[in-house]
């Protein structure tokens, strides 16, 4: 079978299994939306990220009305530029805060999606003290409360769980439990695990645990996947985690995310037929209440202003670009229990 054809069965794997998600669901902060309207999808950006800790952090660090107007006129920009869903990926602890997205969806029409979850980065700072001494499954109990019952009596719900890794092949024993309460939360939800994990090693670290727990590396976004090797990137995709390159920056020329790295990569990853596992975004922005007025934002929009245009003249077609930014993400994010067939 030639290349071209395994990439077509490829394609049609991916629009039959959406298919298959008609009754799917994303849960956004303003409420739940089927998959079909999620349209043109960022799934890793920031609109504020506090780095204080988690003994430190909170609402009282910042101005919503502040944050509302240094981050709106960037998200209507995306918005110009087509986008229709919006993942924000910063997590309990370093500055998630629920009614704040919720007031930029409702301002600026676009679906937000917050999440659950512990990040571990940064030997566990950002990690609420009593959880250090808690199980997997007291951890677990937590994330699935809010997924239950919202997000500290905001009214809002999370649609992913966000956690993270250190950058090690072995991972400690508190990033372990952390892995395991995102299995436990994921088949008790059928959120989908994100998780900042960056090279090889932890990815597949994380994988085993999962797989150990009877989740299915399809409940998987390694992100933060630029650091990683083209191998490893094959390898996971063929055990069906999804492959997020979610770093694309005009100004990071010659390194990964750059926009011509970008290209050269997902030319490969099409080439091997993988195109459908991959997931392209941004993790750009954001308010930095440590800085005067928030400090520098960087915008949402290098992917459509330099990204497309490339892969375009590189041979992408429309349909190549629709999988990247709407199909691919509509698979990924949909809520949907995926265990390991036994």
């Amino acid at each position: 079978m030639s290349k071209s054809i395994v990439y077509l069965v490829a394609i049609l794997f991916a629009t039959g299994c959406s298919q298959n998600l008609k009754q799917g669901k994303l849960v956004t902060v303003t409420g739940e939306i089927p998959v079909e309207e999620m349209g043109i999808t960022l799934i890793h950006e920031h609109v504020l990220v506090d780095f204080i800790g988690a003994d430190s952090t909170g609402a009282h660090r910042w101005e919503k009305s502040e944050v509302i107007e240094k981050a709106l006129p960037f998200l209507m920009e995306a918005k110009q530029k087509g986008v229709n869903t919006f993942f924000d990926c910063t997590p309990a602890y370093l500055g998630r805060d629920p009614l704040l997205l919720r007031q930029l969806s409702e301002k600026t029409g676009v679906n937000i999606v917050t999440n659950t979850g512990y990040y571990g980065v940064g030997d566990n700072k950002y990690v609420p003290a009593h959880a250090l001494g808690e199980t997997a499954e007291a951890i677990a109990k937590v994330w699935i409360g809010e997924f239950n019952n919202g997000i500290d009596g905001s009214g809002v719900y999370p649609g992913f769980i966000k956690i993270s890794v250190d950058w090690k092949d072995t991972l400690s024993p508190m990033h372990v439990k952390i892995v395991k309460a995102a299995a436990i939360t994921h088949k008790a939800t059928g959120l989908t695990v994100v998780s900042h994990t960056g090279t090889d090693g932890p990815a597949f670290a994380q994988l085993e645990i999962l797989k150990g727990e009877g989740v299915s590396p399809e409940a998987f976004v390694w992100t933060h996947a630029q650091h990683g090797t083209f191998e490893g990137y094959i390898k996971a995709a063929k055990q069906g985690a999804w492959i997020s390159l979610d770093n694309v920056n005009k100004d990071s020329s010659g390194k990964p995310g750059g926009i011509d790295w970008c290209v050269e990569l997902l030319t490969k990853l099409k080439k091997e037929n993988v195109l459908h596992k991959a997931l392209i975004s941004h993790d750009a922005g954001w308010y930095d209440p440590e800085q005067e007025n928030g400090g520098n934002y960087r915008g949402y929009t290098d992917i459509f202003e330099h990204l497309i245009p490339a892969l375009k003249k590189s041979g992408f077609s429309q349909e190549d670009i629709d999988l990247l930014l709407v199909k691919n993400p509509q698979m990924a994010y949909a809520v949907n229990i995926r265990e390991i067939n036994k």
